[in-house]
């Protein structure tokens, strides 16, 4: 994969936010997978920066809490921890159902536009590229961020905002390793509905709980997700330290 400095000179400083931004998408994407080793070396192969833009690069994901500093060995991508995941799922109701009541009690015509046209773009799309499994659709992941955005866009407080589009993106990182488990047995679009239906009905508290119930269903995939993934790791662990038979 090339990389390409978005400015004429390349300069370091510029390699190291375009890398940023490409392994902050990788990760909260899941395609550098939690507790996997960040190799200087091969990011460099993969990325096309330099050793030190990467590093800068992979110092402000470790302030991000994305990934974490090894005393001397470099980076690894952040853990996918359960009982974390649990707090976040709690901080995304609470943040976003306060954000929700406030959207509804203030947003206007304009406002009840742009949500019905965000949910039925979303419902126009398929969630998977294959119905037979599960293949992430980059075009359904792009109109979900835009539906939950435009749910609570009227809220008039902007640093909600801000903390609330920060706490869904930390979210997918952990919801990319449960795709494959809720699909295709939930029917995301009938949630997305009803609670487009409650918002633009000013029905404050019934969109609110709806919202609520729909992260907290994301969540339990997740920790279902999770509980997999730890088991098998423990699993591949014990292989691993038993005593192999003498030839």
């Amino acid at each position: 994969m090339s990389f390409a400095p978005t400015s004429p000179n390349g300069s370091p400083d510029t390699q190291a936010t375009a890398v940023y931004r490409r392994l902050r998408s990788d990760i909260l994407e899941g395609r550098l997978a939690p507790g996997l080793r960040l190799k200087v070396q091969e990011l460099a192969g993969h990325y096309g920066a330099g050793p030190a833009p990467l590093r800068e690069a992979l110092a402000q994901l470790a302030a991000e809490g994305l990934a974490r500093r090894i005393e001397q060995r470099g980076f690894r991508v952040a853990d996918a921890d359960p009982a974390g995941f649990a707090g976040l799922i709690r901080s995304r109701c609470l943040a976003e159902a306060l954000a929700l009541r406030e959207s509804i009690a203030r947003g206007d015509a304009a406002w009840e536009d742009a949500l019905a046209a965000a949910e039925r773009r979303l419902a126009r799309l398929p969630r998977s590229t294959d119905p037979a499994r599960f293949v992430s659709n980059p075009a359904w992941e792009s109109a979900h961020r835009a539906f939950h955005h435009a749910l609570i866009a009227a809220c008039e407080a902007p640093p909600l905002l801000a903390f609330c589009d920060r706490l869904r993106e930390e979210a997918d990182r952990y919801r990319a390793l449960a795709n494959a488990v809720a699909y295709p047995g939930r029917d995301v679009a009938a949630e997305h509905a009803a609670i487009a239906e409650a918002a633009l009905d000013r029905d404050a508290d019934r969109a609110a709980a709806l919202l609520s119930e729909h992260l907290a269903a994301t969540g339990e995939f997740v920790r279902v997700a999770l509980e997999k993934r730890h088991a098998s790791q423990r699993g591949g662990r014990r292989a691993e330290a038993a005593p192999q038979p003498r030839a």
